[in-house]
């Protein structure tokens, strides 16, 4: 094969890569769902826990359909679903199927929030929770995001005592390197001022011994002619 021909197909394989990119650049800038960085959250039996969810469109949005459902190893349902119309209105719940949730969701200030509280916790309501988005503007493309809830019956409070011993023992250790080279550059200091104070005592004992022996430069009395 000719190197014209190789040089052909290389340019036409990084065309090709090139229109792929593109072609995969809006579905990374489109619709997208989240619940945030903690994939797990625990709640004591009895309380109330929220559960985010929040989406975001570099296209915008009209009439956007979302839903919560539920799901563990024995059931799954659809706890609650609604319409956002636009970015100017709320999100409205067309139906929900428990009464201990409320819909916390709201579009002011462009946070796109779609969360909801569930209240009176249960053992029963461990399980993944997931947040479903759909936007027709972008041909109906959807995202969804999951949660794991834990329900228990209390929160268990982490030791953190090693934690601390540790953090204080390093932090002494560094303290104490910082404190060496501290006195190091000092005990440097000293003796080059030390040495330099040296050297001018040497350098000016050595004029005035110059002087005495009447060596040139000096200062010595010339003696006088011996008379014959």
């Amino acid at each position: 094969m000719s190197r014209a021909a190789n040089r052909g197909n290389t340019q036409a394989r990084w065309l090709g890569t090139g229109l792929l990119g593109l072609f995969l650049l809006p579905t990374y800038l489109s619709l997208e769902a989240s619940v945030g960085k903690a994939t797990t959250i625990y709640a004591i039996n009895g309380s109330a826990i929220l559960l985010p969810c929040t989406f975001s469109s570099c296209y915008g949005f009209e009439n956007l359909y979302f839903r919560w459902s539920y799901n563990n190893s024995e059931t799954s349902r659809i706890l609650l679903d609604g319409i956002v119309k636009n970015d100017k209105s709320d999100p409205k719940v067309r139906m929900k199927d428990d009464d201990r949730i409320t819909l916390e969701g709201s579009t002011k200030e462009k946070t796109n929030n779609i969360s909801i509280l569930l209240s009176n916790l249960e053992f029963s309501d461990t399980g993944r929770y997931t947040c479903f988005v759909r936007n027709p503007k972008e041909k109906d493309l959807n995202s969804s995001a999951t949660i794991f809830l834990q329900v228990v019956d209390k929160l268990e409070v982490v030791d953190n005592t090693v934690t601390l011993i540790i953090l204080a023992v390093v932090g002494g250790v560094i303290g104490l390197l910082v404190c060496i080279l501290l006195l190091k550059k000092l005990i440097t200091f000293i003796l080059k001022k030390t040495r330099e104070k040296k050297k001018e005592c040497l350098v000016s004992s050595s004029g005035n011994d110059n002087t005495e022996n009447g060596l040139p430069g000096s200062k010595a009395e010339e003696k006088p002619p011996t008379k014959v």
